[in-house]
C-alpha cells in the first residue's frame, strides 16, 4: 500500500523574483510624480517674442537653445527639452513663476551659482520663461 504524501501547497503560479522587480520599475516609470506639468500654455505671440529676447539678451552665447539666432553656447548647459525638466540648475522646480525669476536674478535662487543677471526686466523673463517651457 502507499503511503499518502503529505499535502503541500503548490501555488498556482510562480514569479521569478527579477520579474516582481522589472515590473516595480516598469510602474515606477509610468508614474506621473516626477513629470513636471506641461507649461506650454503660453499664448504662442508670448512664445515668440520670448524666443526673439533670448536672441536678444544673448543667452545663446553660454546655451544651446532651439531656434534662437546663434545660441551654440557650451558654456552652460544646453536648454533643449527644458520643458520637460523637473528643476533649474538642479536645485529649484522648474515653473514659470521660479524660472522667470531665474531669468531675472539668478543668484537670489541659487547662491554661487555662475548664471549671471543680464539685466532682464520680469516682464521679459515672464516672455522668455514661455518659449523655454514650451521647448519639449
Amino acid at each position: 500500500m502507499l503511503a499518502a504524501l503529505p499535502y503541500r501547497a503548490v501555488p498556482r503560479f510562480a514569479v521569478h523574483p527579477f520579474a516582481l522587480l522589472l515590473l516595480a520599475l516598469l510602474a515606477a516609470g509610468c508614474m506621473p510624480q516626477d513629470i513636471p506639468p506641461p507649461f506650454d500654455r503660453a499664448p504662442q505671440a508670448q512664445v515668440e517674442k520670448g524666443r526673439q529676447l533670448l536672441a536678444q539678451y544673448q543667452c545663446g552665447s553660454c546655451h544651446a537653445i532651439p531656434d534662437v539666432q546663434a545660441a551654440r553656447g557650451r558654456m552652460g548647459p544646453t536648454l533643449a527639452s527644458f520643458g520637460r525638466r523637473s528643476y533649474i540648475a538642479g536645485h529649484v522646480p522648474n515653473g514659470p513663476e521660479h524660472l522667470a525669476r531665474w531669468i531675472v536674478s539668478p543668484r537670489s535662487l541659487v547662491p554661487g551659482t555662475l548664471m549671471p543677471a543680464m539685466g532682464v526686466s520680469p516682464d521679459d523673463a515672464r516672455d522668455m520663461a514661455a518659449y523655454l517651457l514650451a521647448l519639449e
